[in-house]
This record gives structure tokens, C-alpha cells and sequence, in this order.
């Protein structure tokens, strides 16, 4: 029978491995019989006949069988029919049942010239509203357009429970110059699953979840799911305008860091796991009672392992399904702000793993990461590193950022991990690793991302924030991108962390030798934009809990957690605390239970508690401890020479904005009666907090009412003042006008 279709395609397609079935399926200019015409083509297989349906009105025509597997062609004259893409196929199945159908191969793109433009460049942020599973209406009929990037692939299906995970019948077609297949699909819904079966230059057939997937399975299942997005009636505007407005800088964060799975469970999913709602209401509760003023959340992104705690992300796009829905984690945050909690989302562009269903390898070659293991593969987690060299590897990472801020409000990233993606060498030994362009060890293009994401993220979400995990001493991470800096807000002061734990590790008649070890962070605590993290990495793998970290007898213990989250409090920088830290857990934490909320029935942990509630209340109500933490305005030392007493005296002040505070600190259990300190101006000092107080568990030693100034000059000042300071123990003055 006559056709235009060449033999040996058909025969590709049947067999589904045609590089393109576009080029046969769906309508097609031709010449018929010395005229243009259409022509129709279908492959259906396991059916008997198969009609054009040009309209519901219009009676059926017939299209002739051109291979026995299933292919039928209808050719249409231009001059009295006009065929678009609404028109339907009619499909006598082999079972004896007769169905209508769209073509998938008669849809226009999704993918438009200017998304073909920015995509080409690298530069469409908005990646997550074009690739992916996008919900879709064409000519009337509901369906799902999949767009996938796999440019090395010979061939990509798109397989789900609705084809049978037949491939066959939904064949991809490509735009040739970006690698991107695509095709709408009808009648395909949000919660049916899916994935891409692709086709490898070497043969192979690989099926791959979706890396723009909006959802996925529960783990171990591993196909994503169809999702609408756009359901959830956000009631945090007020919060989103505050935020746009404010100068984050200048705002107390008191961090709580959370893992979502361990901080609480009861649920009646697997692992006693609850649903982001139910989180929503507790921890909202909480941290409101515990004056938190932000959450970070441990990745939330969806993950293989649950034992990575999130840091091994496959679905970079999708809420993990652990905790519910991508609706119900909207919710989650939309509660959050409506309450005045901000959430900060743990993000990891730094690596990924190797597992099947991922990024690895994904069309066969090495597409999101380096071919050559000195530059793609992370020696220390076994997981490879993205290609930040490449167009497409960039865009896919900043979109993924824009897409959390975006869909879900999310108020800020914490990038993992910053170290090991500036340094080529990071982690290895010589030859294991290849220099950039220069000869040097800074991985250039890593470093273009990271200002590219920054710029980005804070030109087109303002009030968002991007705080850096970055333990090196590379200069200006959270300085300007136009001043030569990487451009995040914040950066962990992982120097301050070390060193801090490293003095309370000393017994306390050791101290005086390790005096440096407390001043030493202010020599360059003003050079970045610092947070003060004590994160769940110092309580894992063999560190055990802060407090069973401290030195001493069991009161010894109580005091000196409570002193190390004092001066932690009342030092320049935002903060961040681990859950359990907050009541002094006694376990090093571990994923797969709560954290000991059983230890609140003893008093000396309610007293932590008691303890860090105050010490986030005295933060939020004083601007001398927010407002100027990364300028030296905001800080003075009083006494910073007392090593034989291991006694410490600063000011923390925001001028303009309410009194300043001074700091007076113990870092010995001894007892210092009537101590002489020089204050920064004379007149009447206010104790407004003791961490030695009984509410918090400690002796008692304490500086009732007010504290009039002596007139006699002392540490450099011209006025003093003597005040008890407590063992083991810091207080907290206030001027009074």
C-alpha cells in the first residue's frame, strides 16, 4: 500500500527504539496525488482498527493498517478538510472494547522560542513551570505534558501506570538542538506515577524518576508522581510583604534546626513518622513558647536513604513523601509565617548519589556530573559532584533554589557543604585531583555558581536569605559579588564552633591556658555576616550531646551547657541550636527515634530549657543583641586580658536603638564576690538575666535590683561598678537612663 512513511522507520518504531516517533506520528504535510494533503499517523498496537474522528459529530474514518504491530495512517486533502490537533482516534482494541483517544502527537510544544532560548543559555529560572510533569489542557482534553532533558539518549518513553509501563506507546519527541524530549499525554492525572525509560547509546534500557518530579513515591518505591502545585491558598501575605521590606541583617534569628522525622513521632505512617501538618502545629507551638524566632529544616527534598538525613537528594524538587504531601508541606510553612516562624530549608548543590533511579549517569553518559572521577566524584560520601561548568547543570541548581522560594515561600537556603565545592582538591591527595585553568586549586566555575545563585536568588525573592556552610577561610563568603565575595547573607562561623567546644572541653583549672581560645573569634568576628552554629553535626557520630560533651561532676555539667549557651546568645552573630540542645539531651541524637523529651519530667533539664527560652526572648527584645552583630558598633570589650580568673567583659549595643547591655562571664566554678568591672557609662546597671538562677538550675547567684555605678575608673573607663558573678556563670546588665 502506498505511503510516504520510510519502511525501516516503522519498523524502529515498533520496536520502540526511533530517535524521534515525532517523525512519523501525529499529522504531516504532504502530496497526495499531485495535492497537498495530511497525513494521520497512529501506532496503536494490540488493536484491530483505528478511525479518525475529525470532530464528535463527524462520522469516523477509517485509517488503513501499514504494519500488522499496529501502525494505521489517514491521509486528509487540505482542500476540503482541515485537520487540527482536537481531532480524536477511535481504537477497536483487540479485547473487544472500543475507546476514543487524543493523539499525543498532534499537541504543539509546551516549550516555546524563548524557552528553547533560555534554555540553550542556562538562564531559565523558571525551569520547574517547563520541564517536568506539567498538568496541561490542549483543545479542551486534561492531560500531562513530560519534558525531560536527556541529550544523549537515543530514545526516552514515558512509562506510569497509565500505559502499563509500556513505553511503546508513548515515545518522546525531541528538540533536536537541546536535548529535551517532550511529549503531552492525555488524560493522565495528578497521583498517577511515572517515569522515563531511556534508551542508552549502548542499548541499554534504564528507567529514570523524573529530576524536575514535584513528587515521589515513598521510599523504597521510587517513580514519581503527578502533582498539581498551585492548590494551596496562601494566607501569608503579611508576613511575605514584612520580609520583602525588612533588612534581614538587622533582625534577630534565633535558629532551632530540625529533623523533621526525629523530633517528634506518634504518627500512623511507618517509623512513627507525622505529617507536616501535625508538624506544623506543634512546632509552631513550641517555637513560640521558646521564642525561636526561625526553623531550619533538615533537607525535606526527597531522598533514597533515610539514614542520609536528607543530604543525599535524588528528587531535587519534591517534598520528601515521608512527612505527606507537597500540599501539606505548603501548608506547613504557610502556618509557620502565619505565626511568625520564617523556615529555612537545608539545600545540598554540592553532591548527589549514585543511585539507579537518580542523576547518576542519567541518558548514559555523564550528563549532571564530570566523566573524570578526580573532578565528579566526592571521595568522602561516595556520591558524585555536579558539572558547575555546564550550562544546563547550573541552571538546573538555581532554578531548584528559586523553585522552593517560590512554590513554597520558603524564607531561606542553607547551603551544604560550600567548602567542598570551592576547592578542587578538596578532601584529596595529590594527583587525585586536576587544577583549573590557572593551575590553582579554586574550582572556578563552582565559584560562578555560587555568586550567580546568590545574585539570583536575592534580586528576584527579597528577604530571602542564603546562609553558607563554610568552614575554610575563604575571604568575603557573605560579602557582595560586585565587592569580589560570594554573595550568601550568612555564613556558619565554624571557627567560633571549634574553638568554643574545644575551651568547654577543658576541665575548668585548665582554662587559663586557653584563654585565647574565647577572644580569638572576635578578631575576625565583623569580616563576614556571621551565624553561630551548634548543629546537629556536634552531636553525631561518636561526639555524643552537648552536654555530655561538658566537663565535671553532674552540676558541673548543668552549669557549663548553660554557660556556653549564654555566651553563645549574647556574642555578635545570629544563632542556631540543634534540637534536644535546647533541654540538654543526655544521647548522641540518632534519626530513627525522638529526642528525649522524657528527660522534661527532671528539673535540672526543664532549667535548660527555662534557660535558652530566656536567652531567645532577651535577643528579640533587645536590638543591642541583633541589630548590629557584623559591625564592630556593636560589640566592646571591657575585659578580655583575665585569663588567670578566666573572666570575660564586653558591651553589646545598638546605637539609636534601645540601651546597651554588658556581659560579664565565669568560666571557672568559683564563686567572684563583689568583682570589679569598668562600664561604659555611669549611673544605675540592671541585672536582666543570670544563667545562674534557680529557674534555671543553678545556685542562686544573683544581683537583685540596681547596681549604682562607684565613680572609680577601672578597666580603661572612667566609671565601675562590683557585682557578684556566679560560678560557672554569666550575667547580663542593662543601663538604666
Amino acid at each position: 500500500m502506498h505511503t510516504q512513511v520510510p519502511l525501516d522507520g516503522i519498523g524502529r518504531l515498533v520496536a520502540g527504539r526511533h530517535e524521534n516517533p515525532a517523525e512519523l506520528l501525529g499529522p504531516h504535510p504532504v502530496e497526495y496525488q499531485g495535492r497537498k494533503a495530511i497525513a494521520v499517523r497512529a501506532f496503536v498496537p494490540d488493536s484491530s482498527q483505528v478511525w479518525l474522528v475529525d470532530q464528535p459529530e463527524d462520522a469516523p474514518r477509517p485509517m488503513r493498517r501499514l504494519h500488522p504491530a499496529g501502525f494505521y495512517e489517514a491521509i486528509c486533502p487540505l482542500d476540503n478538510e482541515q485537520v487540527s490537533s482536537n481531532y480524536r482516534l477511535k481504537v477497536a482494541h483487540n479485547s473487544g472494547e472500543v475507546t476514543i483517544m487524543s493523539d499525543p502527537y498532534a499537541v504543539e510544544p509546551l516549550l516555546q522560542e524563548l524557552d528553547r532560548y533560555l534554555l540553550g543559555e542556562g538562564r531559565h529560572y523558571e525551569l520547574y513551570k517547563r520541564l517536568g510533569a506539567q498538568l496541561r489542557t490542549v483543545d479542551g482534553i486534561d492531560g500531562v505534558n513530560f519534558s525531560v532533558w536527556a541529550p544523549n539518549a537515543k530514545t526516552v518513553q514515558v512509562v506510569g501506570d497509565f500505559n502499563n509501563w509500556d513505553g511503546v506507546l508513548h515515545a518522546m519527541k525531541v528538540h533536536p538542538n537541546l536535548g529535551v524530549w517532550e511529549l503531552f499525554i492525555p488524560d493522565v492525572k495528578p497521583g498517577d506515577i511515572y517515569k522515563y525509560r531511556i534508551l542508552q547509546q549502548d542499548g541499554q534500557w534504564n528507567d529514570k524518576s523524573d529530576p524536575l518530579g514535584f513528587a515521589a513515591e515513598l521510599p523504597p518505591r521510587t517513580a514519581s508522581v503527578v502533582t498539581e502545585l498551585d492548590t494551596h491558598t496562601w494566607q501569608d501575605n503579611a508576613w511575605m510583604e514584612s520580609r520583602r521590606e525588612s533588612n534581614q541583617l538587622e533582625k534577630p534569628f534565633n535558629i532551632y534546626e530540625v529533623h523533621l522525622g526525629s523530633w517528634q513521632q506518634g504518627g500512623d505512617q511507618e517509623h512513627g513518622w507525622l505529617n507536616y501538618r501535625d508538624l506544623a502545629h506543634r512546632l509552631v507551638d513550641y517555637c513560640k513558647e521558646m521564642n525561636f524566632t526561625h526553623l531550619e529544616l533538615m533537607p525535606i527534598s526527597e531522598h533514597p536513604f533515610t539514614g542520609s538525613w536528607g543530604y543525599q537528594t535524588v528528587g531535587y524538587f519534591a517534598a520528601t513523601s515521608r512527612y505527606g504531601t507537597p500540599e501539606d508541606f505548603m501548608y506547613f510553612v504557610d502556618h509557620c509565617h502565619q505565626n511568625g516562624i520564617g523556615v529555612i530549608l537545608d539545600w545540598v548543590p554540592a553532591h548527589y548519589p549514585k543511585d539507579g533511579h537518580g542523576l547518576a549517569h542519567f541518558d548514559g553518559s555523564a550528563l549532571y556530573e564530570h566523566a573524570d572521577p578526580r573532578q565528579g566524584e566526592h571521595p568522602d560520601w561516595g556520591t558524585n559532584i555536579f558539572n558547575y561548568g555546564r550550562n544546563e547543570v547550573r541552571n538546573f541548581l538555581i532554578s531548584n533554589a528559586l523553585f522552593w522560594l517560590d512554590k513554597y515561600h520558603i524564607d531561606g537556603l542553607r547551603v551544604d557543604a560550600v567548602a567542598s565545592m570551592l576547592y578542587l582538591d578538596y578532601s584529596r591527595e595529590a594527583g587525585e585531583w586536576i587544577p583549573n585553568e590557572h593551575g590553582g586549586r579554586e574550582n572556578l566555575a563552582a565559584i560562578d555558581f555560587l555568586r550567580e545563585f546568590n545574585v539570583v536568588v536575592h534580586e528576584k525573592f527579597p528577604g530571602a536569605v542564603t546562609i553558607a556552610e563554610e568552614s575554610t577561610a575563604w575571604g568575603g563568603v557573605s560579602r557582595p559579588t560586585y565587592d569580589g565575595g560570594l554573595g550568601f547573607t550568612f555564613k556558619w562561623n565554624m571557627g567560633w564552633m571549634n574553638d568554643t567546644l574545644d575551651y568547654f572541653h577543658n576541665d575548668p583549672i585548665h582554662r587559663s591556658h586557653h584563654h585565647d581560645e574565647l577572644t580569638f573569634s572576635l578578631i575576625y568576628a565583623f569580616t563576614e555576616n556571621f551565624t553561630l552554629p551548634l548543629s546537629h553535626d556536634e552531636v553525631v557520630h561518636g561526639k555524643g550531646a552537648l552536654l555530655s560533651q561538658m566537663p565535671g561532676d553532674l552540676w558541673q555539667k548543668f552549669a557549663n551547657l548553660r554557660l556556653l549557651y549564654s555566651y553563645m546568645w549574647t556574642h555578635p552573630g545570629k544563632k542556631l541550636l540543634f534540637m534536644g540542645g535546647e533541654f540538654g539531651q543526655w544521647n548522641e541524637w540518632n534519626e530513627d527515634g525522638p529526642i528525649q523529651w522524657e528527660l522534661l519530667d527532671f528539673d535540672t533539664h526543664r532549667g535548660i530549657q527555662n534557660l535558652v527560652r530566656d536567652l531567645n526572648k532577651l535577643v528579640v527584645e533587645n536590638p543591642a543583641l541583633h541589630h548590629d552583630d557584623f559591625t564592630a558598633a556593636g560589640f566592646e570589650w571591657v575585659d578580655c586580658m583575665n585569663a588567670t580568673d578566666s573572666v570575660l567583659a564586653y558591651v553589646r549595643k545598638a546605637d539609636g536603638f534601645g540601651p546597651a547591655l554588658m556581659v560579664c562571664a565565669n568560666f571557672t566554678p568559683v564563686v567572684r564576690k563583689d568583682h570589679h568591672v569598668g562600664v561604659t557609662q555611669s549611673g544605675r546597671w540592671t541585672e536582666i538575666f543570670n544563667s545562674d538562677a534557680a529557674i534555671y538550675g543553678g545556685s542562686g547567684i544573683v544581683n537583685p535590683g540596681m547596681t549604682q555605678s562607684l565613680g572609680i575608673p577601672h578597666h580603661g573607663r572612667d566609671d565601675s561598678i562590683k557585682i557578684d558573678l556566679p560560678p560557672l556563670g554569666i550575667v547580663v546588665l542593662k543601663h538604666e537612663a
